[in-house]
């Protein structure tokens, strides 16, 4: 049975209603953060993170495919054993459901490591419009000041084919060459 484009777009359309109904926080996506950190978010668009769902597609990065494992002729952009690593939010409320429904959220986005931005992101918080927002208010709606086990406990772990056991996952060392710049606010928060 194959699914229908519109039925997966309504079905992803209908959780981020019942989630906003319940009050709970949804992705929105590394497009909503651009305006405001456009320079973490050019930067962070030439990382692996930024095109870590290409990696499913297959042919690609076929060496190291097959070195841990996998087939690098397989198909992995709808196995969920990949997505929760590989998308944004897989699964959680306004997170992704599949390429067609919501294809901005492919990749490892902003929402990745800073949790999602629905109630951060409003406009009394975090926006254009407050650009003096206070740091311990947007950690109160929800933002996410990444830690290394915020990257360990999602992701770089032995769930992961590409672990490497007695090699753990060095933050500090990846922050600086994998994720975005870490630029200084243009205002006090």
């Amino acid at each position: 049975m194959q699914t229908h484009p519109r039925a997966l777009v309504f079905a992803a359309f209908m959780t981020l209603v019942c989630a906003a109904a319940m009050g709970q926080p949804t992705y929105v996506g590394a497009k909503k953060c651009r305006p405001c950190h456009l320079k973490e978010y050019t930067t962070w668009e030439k990382t692996r993170m930024a095109v870590s769902f290409d990696l499913l597609k297959p042919g690609v990065r076929a060496n190291e495919k097959k070195a841990a494992k996998l087939d690098p002729a397989a198909d992995y952009i709808t196995d969920a054993t990949c997505l929760s690593c590989h998308t944004t939010g897989y699964l959680q409320p306004g997170g992704f459901k599949s390429l067609a429904a919501t294809p901005d959220l492919v990749g490892i986005q902003c929402e990745s490591c800073h949790g999602p931005g629905s109630e951060y992101l409003a406009k009394d918080k975090m926006s254009l419009q407050n650009k003096e927002y206070k740091r311990a208010d947007v950690v109160a709606a929800g933002l996410v000041i990444p830690k290394a086990d915020t990257c360990t406990t999602a992701c770089h772990n032995a769930k992961s084919p590409f672990f490497k056991h007695g090699d753990p996952f060095d933050f500090e060392k990846r922050k600086k060459q994998g994720t975005h710049e870490h630029i200084a606010l243009k205002y006090p928060h």
